[in-house]
């Protein structure tokens, strides 16, 4: 295979990363703005909810309770799957993702974020974004995180720094290489709690809409770069 020919397949194995950190930060912003506080992606920031409200003597949210049991349970699912192939990770993502969204329609205009139905909801959420987290891992390895930034940007900006201040070239050539692979992760997250807030704030959570399409493209540049690699 020529040249000219395998340019496709780098190029979606390139934007792939940013398309699914784009999911990422539209489905935590939506999450978090319609479903009262509930973060889907940064699992973290639900055992911070947690904690303040412990400390605060108040009740916490079950949502936010069951986030953390339900991200490790889809996490190890997902690595039960790990001998199967990207595209078919990514379609369980996409399934998760359109269960989401209908659960979320399917409970009106107003949506009770303490209501069993939304509860529900964010429970699908939380898994479609496991997922996403595992598959990183699994299938698009030496890629960093799409849904973690705060590690990204560290990553990056110690990058930055050794390309601007580092002696050994070798040592600015990795830096260099690595930068320009983290960028778009964090660019694409960026945008998609960009693009998430103000869709949510529009329509409400029928604005996981964005997420659910983004996900049929990535399963779509899955399939399409797994079979040109195959191809070549």
């Amino acid at each position: 295979m020529i040249a000219s020919q395998r340019v496709p397949v780098h190029s979606l194995r390139a934007m792939l990363p940013a398309v699914l950190s784009i999911i990422a930060g539209s489905v935590d912003a939506i999450s978090f703005l319609g479903l009262g506080g509930l973060f889907t992606a940064h699992v973290t920031g639900n055992l911070i909810v947690l904690v303040a409200h412990l400390a605060a003597g108040s009740r916490a949210p079950v949502a936010n309770i069951l986030s953390v049991p339900v991200f490790v349970a889809a996490l190890g699912l997902t690595r039960l799957l790990a001998g199967v192939s990207l595209r078919p990770l990514l379609l369980l993502q996409l399934l998760l993702l359109v269960g989401f969204l209908a659960l979320c329609a399917s409970a009106g205009a107003r949506v009770d974020p303490h209501a069993a139905r939304a509860i529900l909801a964010g429970m699908f959420g939380v898994s479609a974004m496991a997922v996403q987290n595992a598959l990183v891992q699994i299938s698009l390895k030496g890629v960093p995180s799409t849904a973690v930034m705060t590690t990204n940007i560290t990553h990056f900006m110690m990058d930055i720094g050794e390309v601007l201040f580092g002696r050994k070239l070798s040592d600015v050539a990795k830096a260099r290489a690595r930068a320009l692979l983290t960028w778009p992760a964090i660019v694409g997250f960026a945008a998609g709690c960009g693009l998430g807030a103000t869709c949510e704030a529009a329509i409400g959570l029928t604005s996981l809409a964005l997420p659910v399409g983004l996900a049929v493209l990535a399963v779509a540049m899955g399939m399409n770069a797994n079979t040109a690699k195959t191809r070549d």
